[in-house]
């Protein structure tokens, strides 16, 4: 399958995950605020997932945001599935669900159709952050390193937890040095 044709079908699948609704997400989500895009765009791991059919068997994920100059942020996710041993890159954009010093964002890899994003947790460095979806079914966190320090680790399960999140059904994703 070339890479042309991954993507459509990882398009698609996002498209019937999240319907034809714009998402912000849940409002009882709070979210980081004040929040700076520019400090938060670059190069993220993924330290932990809530592992869900498009990123199924991936190891080595990355989120990478670049800020556009019409106001949007490419976003291109890439990570490596170890079982059919190739790599899988998906490219999007994202915007601000509302105000652009909270960190409610919506993010399409498909069209006019959108998922939340919503940071709801952020170190003071932007060096670590917890992600939600639209619901309590999907959570990341990420690192701008391949590991995280475990005081902020269980920091980020606790709120998880506390919003209702089942951490105990997080996936620890591989990483490697390349």
């Amino acid at each position: 399958m070339n890479l042309t044709i991954l993507i459509t079908a990882m398009q698609f699948f996002i498209f019937n995950l999240f319907g034809t609704a714009e998402s912000s997400g849940p409002k009882d989500f709070a979210v980081v605020k004040p929040f700076s895009i520019s400090r938060y765009a670059g190069q993220w791991y993924e330290i932990a997932r809530m592992d869900f059919r498009f990123e199924k068997n991936l190891s080595n994920v990355t989120a990478d945001y670049t800020l556009n100059t019409n106001g949007t942020i490419k976003v291109v996710n890439r990570g490596f599935d170890y079982t059919k041993k190739v790599w899988k890159e998906a490219v999007g954009k994202a915007k601000f669900s509302g105000n652009p010093y909270e960190a409610r964002l919506k993010v399409s890899f498909f069209g006019p159709f959108y998922a939340a994003y919503n940071v709801i947790a952020l170190d003071s460095d932007y060096r670590y952050a917890l992600v939600a979806g639209k619901n309590t079914g999907y959570l990341w966190i990420l690192s701008r390193e391949i590991t995280i320090p475990d005081e902020i680790k269980n920091s980020y399960l606790k709120i998880a937890s506390d919003l209702g999140f089942d951490t105990s059904v997080l996936t620890w994703t591989a990483q490697k040095k390349e």
